[in-house]
């Protein structure tokens, strides 16, 4: 008897549904991170100001943060109202020109005093707050 041999082909893999496949991925990796907003580390609610002005961007500056829970920050560090006037005074006199409040609208005033007057001992002359416009 006669048996036909057949001969056996190589195994091959499809590339073109995989090229498909990896630029449909990296279409959406590239439209994902583009619209990616930088979230705060905070959430504060800032109130609102008529005439409030845009200050430019420096690169060098402090921001003390009171949230709604009355907690301080400073450049996103915890600390304590009586720590704070030496923490500012160590600053450099760049970052101490440059220092700004951001209050959330909940928190309470006395709080925003006792820092107010925390900074004011640490030699802070002027100091501007963030609201919205």
């Amino acid at each position: 008897m006669n048996f036909a041999v057949r001969k056996r082909r190589a195994p091959s893999i499809i590339i073109v549904s995989l090229v498909d496949i990896l630029t449909i991925l990296l279409i959406f990796f590239v439209v994902s991170t583009t619209f990616k907003k930088d979230q705060p580390e905070v959430q504060i609610n800032l109130p609102e100001s008529k005439t409030a002005t845009k200050a430019p961007a420096e690169l060098e500056h402090a921001i003390v943060t009171v949230d709604e829970t009355d907690d301080i920050k400073l450049d996103g560090r915890p600390i304590g109202v009586d720590e704070l006037e030496r923490a500012v005074r160590d600053l450099s006199p760049t970052r101490k020109a440059s220092l700004a409040l951001q209050a959330d609208k909940k928190a309470s005033f006395g709080t925003i005093v006792k820092v107010m007057d925390a900074l004011k001992l640490a030699g802070v002359r002027n100091l501007p707050a963030f609201t919205r416009e």
